[in-house]
């Protein structure tokens, strides 16, 4: 959350010539509700196997950056369908960089909107330290701060 998935994948997709797909966007419109709504009822179970199913389906195609949720890699073994697919990019950033992003973000997340500065870094810090796991799975991993898509093409290309 807040690290740029979804921009700096929609520039990386533009700059490649390849389709963007943000797929907390595609859950949504797939089920006409939103990612809150659907933790809240059908639940996470649901959203976590609509989640499998879109990425599996997302991999048959070809010149696509896909964004995932920040919680995909972590869960129905995502991580190795996406690295065994294609090039996975984990943009890293620091628990204080992502909380300063969130701070500055007008985009309304719902997990973190009732948290002051001081429980928002504690939330991130923890959330990071359960995912890094996977996150490091990645076949690349690039600091974020200051990332352009760019960079990230010649990275892809240069592989």
């Amino acid at each position: 959350m807040g690290s740029g998935k979804s921009t700096l994948g929609s520039k990386l997709a533009r700059r490649l010539g390849y389709q963007f797909m943000d797929m907390d966007h595609l859950i949504e419109e797939t089920a006409e509700m939103s990612i809150p709504e659907i933790f809240n009822e059908p639940g996470e179970e649901v959203f976590r196997k609509w989640e499998h199913d879109i990425l599996v389906e997302l991999c048959s195609h070809e010149k696509l950056v896909i964004a995932t949720g920040g919680g995909a890699p972590c869960h129905s073994k995502l991580m190795d369908i996406m690295n065994a697919h294609g090039s996975t990019i984990y943009i890293q950033l620091s628990p204080e960089a992502l909380k300063d992003r969130l701070i500055k973000s007008r985009t309304e997340r719902p997990l973190i909107k009732d948290k002051s500065e001081a429980e928002l870094l504690d939330y991130i810090t923890g959330l990071l330290g359960k995912r890094e796991l996977f996150y490091s799975q990645a076949k690349y991993i690039v600091k974020g701060i200051n990332l352009q898509a760019e960079a990230l093409a010649q990275l892809l290309m240069d592989s």
